[in-house]
Parts: structure tokens; sequence; C-alpha cells
């Protein structure tokens, strides 16, 4: 996985300790910038209120009440939380254009985002994270 632009992560694990954290799938995802097939993750459809977190290291990516149906096979989200919370970075593999989002905390591998398709969402954004690079901690209540 590249460096992160910006700050060095605050966590920091050697490859053979995120491999033996993490499952084969999420490793993939997280730490060599995989990603999921859509609509196949536990997220897609999730309308449960909480925050979600980095899957590798915990931190608090995303509040539920900036997530919104895309309909794109991903999670989506039109804000992070603010703080640093993620990294946006250009990503010109595959021959396009993207800014991928990593983890401000750890620099694993979230998704891209994307601007100007039109959603109706106070920012225009749509932050596309791979479900397998999170985790829902549901509001109490």
């Amino acid at each position: 996985m590249k460096p992160a632009t910006g700050d060095a992560p605050k966590v920091v694990k050697s490859e053979q300790e995120w491999r033996a954290q993490l499952s084969p799938e999420e490793y993939h995802v997280l730490r060599e910038a995989g990603t999921e097939r859509p609509f196949t993750g536990e997220y897609v459809n999730t309308k449960t209120v909480g925050v979600y977190a980095c899957r590798a290291c915990g931190a608090e990516l995303f509040r539920s009440d900036t997530k919104f149906e895309s309909h794109c096979g991903w999670p989506s989200f039109f804000t992070p939380l603010a703080g640093g919370a993620v990294i946006e970075r250009v990503d010109s593999s595959l021959g396009m254009r993207r800014v991928e989002v990593v983890c401000g905390n750890c620099h694993s591998h979230l998704g891209h985002v994307f601007e100007g398709e039109g959603y109706e969402t106070p920012t225009d954004l749509r932050y596309c994270i791979n479900s397998v690079s999170i985790t829902l901690e549901p509001a109490e209540g």
C-alpha cells in the first residue's frame, strides 16, 4: 500500500501483524486497496443509527445520519467526521483519476470519494466505502 499524504499514521503495524488481525478479505481491501463486490457488503442497506469506524483500528469515521441511498452497491456517505477522520489522495490506478479515501488514523483503504454526481445531499459528495473496511457501533437507546 502506498503511503498516504499528510501526517504519518498514528497506528503502525507490520504487514504480518495486519495479516494476523484481519481476515484475508479485510486485508485485501484495507491494506492492499482492494474493493469488495458491489451489493455484497454488510452495510449497503443498513439503516441503523450509530457511528461507523475503521475495521482495522477502530477510529470513528462517519455518522449514520450522513449515510444515504446512492444505489451504487456500496455504503455511501456525504461527509466524514471532522478533524482528519479520513485522508483523501489522488488515485490514478486503473487508468482514471479518482480520489481514494483512507483512515486518518491508520491509513487503511476505505474506498473513494466522488463529486458532482447530482445526489441531493448537502455536499454533493459521495464517499463510496467498502463495508469490509468499516464496523457499525449502534447508538444506545
